[in-house]
Formats: structure tokens, sequence, C-alpha cells
């Protein structure tokens, strides 16, 4: 059953990493209703991992471009630079709240603030549809922007994906420049907070890192395959559909929460 219960967690994590809907909010709600041990430092950066590494493996071209092409002398090096200086820039904001702030932001994952930061999300997401994007490019004040987005989806319930596409679609950035650039910026803060846990994790004494392997395991895999399901399917329905959808449902899963959490 413990095993069930991890896949189950890691599936949600992979699902909800992409889709508009909150992972961490989804994660706590998880725990909370299969009864399971509140931090979980292992099974947590494991998931998180599981993860980026599908963004990086569905990115895979894009990625591989601006590595060759950031050293480049060419134009298409200038242009790599760029992007790569706008993602570093959008990532600024989460840095500074998640590091000034990460014990208490922590402290916040209940299930009724989960449902309270949903029902923001749902609004979030129900706004953002009346902005049907543009054509404008995506400069330094944009891509600061959607970092300011993606600074308060660290809060629990909010959604990071949901938060940075809609920010992007109101900046008038286009529909499939808005989820590319949301999912590449996902890794710079993804990478860090595992790498914030992984020195959580290590600091523990060793007894208290053991845990259901069989259960990471299955958790971690199905993270990834979910994960990189999701990441393909979001792309295109930004492209050609709108997220009322989800916000309707983080509207009802955020009432549910604050009733019953």
């Amino acid at each position: 059953m413990e095993v069930l219960s991890y896949l189950l967690l890691g599936l949600v994590q992979g699902l909800t990493e992409f889709l508009p809907v909150s992972s961490s909010g989804h994660l706590t709600l998880g725990q909370a209703i299969l009864g399971l041990r509140e931090e979980d430092l292992t099974f947590t950066v494991l998931v998180h991992a599981a993860t980026a590494l599908s963004t990086v493996v569905v990115f895979r071209d894009d990625i591989l471009g601006l590595g060759r092409d950031v050293f480049s002398s060419r134009e298409a090096g200038a242009k790599a630079r760029r992007y790569t200086g706008l993602l570093l820039l959008s990532a600024i904001p989460a840095a500074v709240l998640g590091l000034s702030f990460k014990d208490a932001i922590e402290a916040l994952a209940t299930p009724k603030f989960v449902g309270a930061m949903l029902c923001v999300t749902a609004l979030v997401l129900l706004l953002s549809q009346r902005a049907k994007g543009g054509n404008h490019p995506l400069g330094g004040g944009r891509a600061l922007g959607i970092g300011l987005a993606q600074a308060c989806a660290i809060l629990p319930g909010i959604s990071r994906s949901g938060s940075t596409i809609g920010a992007a679609l109101m900046l008038g950035v286009s529909r499939e420049e808005a989820a590319k650039f949301s999912f590449l910026m996902a890794l710079i803060p993804i990478g860090g907070a595992t790498l914030l846990t992984m020195k959580d994790l290590m600091e523990q004494p060793a007894a208290e890192v053991s845990g259901p392997w069989l259960g990471y395991a299955a958790g971690t895999l199905a993270a990834f395959a979910s994960g990189w399901a999701a990441c393909t399917w979001m792309i295109r329905l930004v492209k050609r559909s709108n997220l009322a959808g989800f916000g309707a449902y983080c509207l009802v899963a955020g009432i549910l929460a604050l009733i019953f959490g």
C-alpha cells in the first residue's frame, strides 16, 4: 500500500508541475489524504529531480542549441546569450524570496492555506484568459515580470506554470513563447530547490535518511513519465486553447480543501 501511495504522489508531482494547478499544493493535500509523513526530504529530492529531467528531455533541442551557440561569435551566439540572460534574470525574484523566507514559506504548507491559494490560482487563470497574448519581444522587463509571477508561486497552492504563462500572456508574449519560456525558466528554481533540499538531507543523521526505497523508485519513475507527458501536452494546449478549465478545477479543489482541510 505504501508503494502505491508513493506511486500516486509521483504521478501527482509530475502532472501538476506542468499543469497549472500547483504541484506543491497537491503534494501537501496528497500527503494529508494518504497519511504519509509530512516532510520526506528524500522523496522531495527524487521527484523534483525527475520532473526537472523530464523538462530537459522535452526541450532537449532548445537546451542543446543554447549550449552550442552561447559561446559563438555569430548572430546565433548573441541570441543565445540574450535568451540565457533572460532566463537567469527571471530566476532572481524567486531566488531572493525563497532564500530569505524558506522556513516561513514551508510552515504555510497546510491544507487550508493551500485551499486558499488554489482559489487565488483559479482567479489568476481565469483573468489571464482575457489576455490573448501577442507578438511583443521577450525583453528584460517582461522576463522580470514573469519572474515575479514565478516568485509568487513559491507559496504552496499558487501554480508556477499558471502564474508564469498567465503573466507572459498579459504582458503580450505569444502563446508559444509563453509556454516555452515558462518551462525553461522553471529549470533554475527547481534545480536550486533540489540542491538546497539535498543539503538539508545530507545534514540529517543517517538513520533518518532511510526510507521505503521501492516506493521512492516507483514515485520517481511516475514523476518522470507523467511530467514528460504533462509538459508535452501543456505546450500544445497553451498554443491552441485557454486555461479556464484548470481555473475552474482549482476553484473547486480550493473550496473543498478549505472545507475539509
